[in-house]
């Protein structure tokens, strides 16, 4: 999703550790067989969940069929004093993904955006080349060690929005994660590595020469909305999946991830549950045609959140707050902030009622005939 409109979408993305807070409809359908390949963002449709609640969550979700999921850790979060880690809360998510059997696609923060973080306090604020390869080898060394269902690590998210106006940082930031790379591999040897794009933001601005210039890691990942700058969709389903197609003109030599691939059902950004459940007919589709170059598929997301707790422009994660970004001028845009909000909290599979939207069976019904 794009975080430039708003710093740190989180995701696109920082919905997130607390966001897991994903909540899903109770289901009586069983899925015999789960894809590992394929994963849901999980969240849930309030702010507030319990545990019992995330339980059952995590289970309908993964009824679907999928075999993994997104989750987002912040260094800020994980390790608050220097060599002391604190676990508890991405112990609770971990094991949740562990008890459904499913995969983990980690995102750990070192670029958002235009956000370089949150680092903890006992490192301050380092600018790119002021990051230590030995802390952050550290850290990764320690949450792949305690948590084996990580398969696939990201560690820069809309990669093109931090070097869009910086474009000489980006030999720094290849060597950092080149160095780190070979480091943290020698370690874990089975766990992929990799960064992100909004392939929107890189299709609308003409950022594609940044990611040539980063053909790094294993794997090459990439958000995708169908929108325009103000969050309207402006592609039908058979346009976006012809944009989809131009990842493999920009990454002809690597395995790609699709990491948050989704399509709104709001009617303020001309979105509707029709197209939404074409979208996903036709992006299975492609996902077939396509499967030997594709790490793994992830929709965004599994519920719908009701807009006055879904998005803002600011997320605190831990002592940090972060500005959910965008080109400066366009964070302020009213428009923009409508139009993202109404995109992000109307982009699941499920209504925030908890009633399955036509695209829920055709996501399930799509897996099954995977598997």
């Amino acid at each position: 999703m794009d975080k430039r409109v708003i710093v740190i979408i989180v995701p696109i993305f920082v919905v997130i550790i607390v966001a897991l807070m994903f909540s899903s409809p109770s289901s009586d359908i069983k899925i015999q067989k789960n894809n590992e390949k394929i994963g849901l963002v999980i969240n849930s449709p309030s702010s507030s969940v319990s545990l019992q609640q995330l339980d059952e969550i995590f289970a309908d979700a993964t009824s679907t069929g999928i075999g993994r999921s997104n989750v987002y850790l912040f260094w800020n979060i994980i390790e608050p004093i220097e060599g002391k880690f604190d676990w508890s809360q991405s112990d609770i998510l971990m094991g949740l993904n562990q008890k459904n059997d499913l995969k983990v696609t980690l995102y750990f923060s070192i670029i958002n955006g235009e956000t370089l973080g949150p680092f903890p306090k006992w490192i301050g604020k380092p600018s790119l080349n002021g990051i230590n390869e030995d802390e952050l080898v550290t850290v990764l060394d320690a949450i792949l060690s305690r948590y084996n269902i990580v398969d696939s690590v990201i560690i820069a998210g809309d990669t093109e929005s931090q070097f869009r106006y910086n474009e000489q940082f980006i030999p720094v930031y290849y060597e950092l994660f080149s160095n780190v790379y070979d480091r943290i591999k020698d370690k874990h040897p089975d766990v992929q590595f990799g960064n992100s794009f909004a392939l929107h933001n890189i299709l609308n601005k003409n950022l594609g020469h940044i990611v040539s210039e980063l053909p790094i890691g294993d794997f090459i990942a990439f958000s995708y909305t169908p929108t325009d700058s103000l969050y309207e969709i402006i592609k039908t389903p058979e346009e976006a999946i012809q944009d989809l197609q131009k990842i493999f003109e920009m990454v002809p030599n690597k395995k790609i991830g699709l990491f948050e691939i989704g399509w709104s059902t709001s009617d303020y950004v001309n979105g509707d549950s029709i197209s939404q459940q074409d979208f996903i007919e036709k992006l299975f589709n492609f996902y077939n045609e396509n499967e030997s170059n594709i790490e793994f598929l992830t929709w965004y997301r599994y519920y719908d959140q009701n807009n006055d707790v879904c998005f803002d422009t600011q997320e605190q994660i831990g002592d940090e707050t972060i500005n959910l970004e965008a080109d400066s001028v366009m964070a302020t845009n009213e428009f923009v902030i409508l139009g993202l909000n109404h995109y992000m909290c109307n982009a699941g599979i499920v209504n925030s009622d908890e009633n399955f939207k036509p695209s829920w069976n055709e996501f399930k019904t799509q897996i099954q005939m995977l598997n």
